[in-house]
């Protein structure tokens, strides 16, 4: 009798232990299945750009591994008094503001101030030129996007073939920000008179790397940067 049950306990003992060691690998496989599922999508994500046509009010999101466009959605951009800026930048936060900012927010590292794509409680304001530079998106269009995307994805922002320029060129002055005042920074770095963060505000750094430019080229002296001074400085918009 106590043979039987000897023999019965060490049944059932490696009854357990293949049970037990079945779970293990069971589990060991769903580890290694969402681990891989975690790396692809991360990786399928880093494939992905994000471009953004504001004279054509349209946001699209391209797989650049295959060069395709995976999905498009209308946009609304900024109010001329406030214009959407222009330029290639990196999606930095995601998050939920809430509000005015509808259900998702995606932040952009634009360094002249805060910027991002988001969603908005006024659906009917899509397809106009009336957010403060910001670009908003119908809620249910900036969720999808939301869980589509990454942080560091790129964000190209452009308004026509003009790149920087794509709202034409304004006369710029002290205290102006923008990704045009961004464009001349660049060209002063370049020529070896602006040495300072390339942030796009104009400030005195600025200002005292223009005067000694236009000093250099027998220019008369001014802070104002006009259509003469972008076309010294080789800055000029082909028809």
């Amino acid at each position: 009798m106590y043979l039987k049950c000897r023999s019965l306990g060490n049944y059932i003992f490696i009854l357990i232990a293949i049970l037990l060691l079945l779970g293990v690998c069971l589990q060991i496989k769903n580890m290694t299945s969402l681990d891989s599922l975690i790396t692809t999508s991360k990786r399928n994500k880093q494939k992905l750009t994000i471009l953004v046509e504001v004279d054509k009010k349209k946001l699209s999101l391209i797989d650049r591994e295959n060069e395709k466009v995976l999905d498009t959605y209308t946009i609304a951009s900024g109010k001329p008094s406030s214009p959407t800026p222009l330029g290639s930048f990196q999606i930095v936060e995601k998050a939920h503001w809430g509000e005015g900012f509808g259900s998702r927010w995606i932040g952009l590292n634009v360094p002249w101030g805060i910027y991002g794509i988001h969603g908005t409680n006024q659906p009917s304001s899509i397809g106009g030129n009336v957010s403060a530079g910001c670009i908003r998106m119908r809620n249910s269009d900036v969720e999808d996007l939301y869980d589509k995307i990454s942080l560091n994805t790129s964000v190209v922002i452009m308004n026509g073939e003009f790149g920087p320029f794509g709202q034409g060129f304004r006369t710029l002055k002290p205290g102006d920000r923008g990704s045009d005042v961004l464009e001349v920074q660049k060209r002063l770095s370049r020529i070896g008179y602006y040495s300072l963060p390339l942030d796009g505000i104009y400030g005195e750094g600025m200002k005292k790397a223009l005067i000694d430019f236009l000093d250099s080229k027998d220019i008369p002296l001014t802070d104002k940067i006009s259509h003469d001074i972008y076309k010294e400085l080789g800055i000029i918009l082909m028809d």
